[in-house]
């Protein structure tokens, strides 16, 4: 992954920029050396709003991704459409990653927990490492450095 080849996510809209959509963007945004490309337009609801076009419109954003995120107030806003955009991706073998509902008042739904790759709290590196997995198989251990004021080594 790098500048030139970034991860194209899919998160899971329903064609507005909620809050928890935003605040998804301002977490992945806050890594430095992650690079991904939004493929899910919100801004592209179909003009006819027939659910045909609205479906036809969530299989071209979703299959242009290498990983679809679910996002908690997405399904219980509109459960069904939520459950067509994870059909679509199985059916395009396209990995998916459930984050847990902002501030822990609720559950993430058992219908989208058995069909997901990983289920994540709002947190800026679980969700990368998360992404990087699910999206090319990338393994993201990594190493937390502790640094202790006052202590020297010598």
């Amino acid at each position: 992954m790098s500048e030139k080849n970034p991860i194209r996510v899919f998160v899971s809209h329903l064609f507005d920029e909620s809050d928890d959509y935003l605040r998804l963007f301002e977490f992945l945004e806050s890594d430095d050396r992650f690079y991904y490309l939004n493929v899910s337009k919100p801004e592209n609801r179909p003009g006819d709003g027939r659910m045909e076009s609205i479906k036809d419109e969530f299989i071209a954003q979703i299959k242009a991704a290498e990983a679809v995120i679910i996002l908690p107030g997405t399904f219980q806003e509109k459960p069904d459409l939520v459950t067509y955009m994870m059909d679509v991706a199985d059916a395009n073998n396209i990995g998916m990653i459930a984050i847990r509902p902002f501030g822990g008042m609720s559950e993430t739904p058992p219908k989208v927990l058995q069909r997901v790759a990983e289920h994540i709290d709002w947190n800026g590196r679980e969700m990368v490492d998360a992404i990087r997995r699910v999206a090319r198989g990338e393994n993201t251990a990594r190493w937390e450095v502790i640094d202790f004021p006052g202590f020297e080594s010598d």
